[in-house]
């Protein structure tokens, strides 16, 4: 049951927002919590210092629980680790990485922990280390990709670990979730829904961009360095399949997409910046607050699955 997963967490609802790096930051993740949800803070490559000040300006805008996300593979992840048991943070997610080494310290603390991923054989992994929930993400997410849809790995995944499963990628509103509730999850993560809040910092032509896009604008792009990305097809997207096609080496193409991400959300560049979202963005057709994101989903949900034993 959701319960026990809401239970757990300190949350209403069974919904976690996505830690997307340069969107998800104080402001989103107050109002997500205190509209009943799971907010979270995206350390990204961001200094500890930056992190520990978002953490504290989201205390002084909620009193319920939020989390923070750590990308394992920025220089500060180690030093981000340790400072939010120093500031008493209640959920930690994870990603890019193996936090194996940290695990005992943040239970320790009474920190919950869940890593995202992206297969049955890591979710296991993660489970063995310790992890009090796992959000297993399928390829219609924004951003860093897998190659599993979600379809496929949540049922998988929830088939052979015993800790709850959170289903990600591709999920925006109540038909998504009971989905994912039918297909053994019982939670959901959202990113590009959130995205567009009125509390999302994003510059208001990246909400646009996101508002406006069909359902085949997300695109993939990078498999041939190792590390896909979804995002929505733009200038710098076409560029970067082309010169992919052409065979440009992993070095060069990771050069054309250096501070897109940033050019994108903080300066509005949608043709030169990279902007992340989901294949859900079909379905995403106007701001709203992160209370009424919430509020509509979970509300769709329940009508939908009234009188089913889930």
């Amino acid at each position: 049951m959701y319960q026990n997963l809401c239970s757990m967490l300190g949350i209403n609802y069974p919904i976690i927002q996505g830690g997307m790096a340069w969107v998800a930051n104080h402001a989103l993740a107050a109002a997500v919590s205190q509209a009943g949800g799971l907010g979270i803070i995206a350390s990204g490559n961001a200094p500890t210092k930056w992190v520990r000040e978002e953490i504290r300006k989201c205390k002084e805008l909620t009193d319920r629980p939020f989390g923070v996300n750590i990308m394992l593979l920025s220089p500060y992840a180690d030093e981000v680790a340790h400072m939010i048991v120093e500031e008493g943070v209640k959920v930690v997610t994870t990603g890019a990485g193996n936090p194996a080494r940290y695990v005992e310290m943040w239970k320790d603390n009474g920190i919950k922990f869940i890593p995202v991923v992206p297969s049955v054989a890591i979710a296991r992994k993660m489970e063995k280390v310790g992890a009090d929930a796992i959000i297993v993400e399928g390829c219609e997410a924004g951003g860093h990709i897998g190659e599993l849809t979600t379809m496929a790995l949540v049922p998988q995944a929830s088939q052979v670990v015993s800790v709850p499963v959170i289903a990600a990628g591709g999920i925006g509103d109540g038909r998504g979730v009971a989905a994912a509730f039918m297909l053994g999850a019982k939670g959901v993560q959202m990113g590009t829904r959130f995205l567009v809040a009125h509390e999302s910092p994003a510059h208001k032509d990246y909400k646009q961009r996101v508002i406006k896009a069909s359902d085949i604008d997300a695109v993939v792009t990078g498999r041939s360095t190792g590390h896909p990305v979804r995002s929505l097809r733009n200038q710098l997207s076409r560029e970067y399949i082309r010169l992919e096609k052409e065979g440009t080496e992993p070095g060069e193409l990771d050069k054309l997409g250096e501070g897109a991400l940033q050019r994108a959300v903080v300066d509005g560049d949608i043709n030169k910046g990279v902007v992340m979202a989901g294949q859900i963005s079909g379905l995403v057709t106007r701001e709203q607050s992160a209370k009424e994101i919430i509020d509509e989903v979970w509300n769709e949900t329940e009508k939908l699955i009234r009188g089913c034993d889930i």
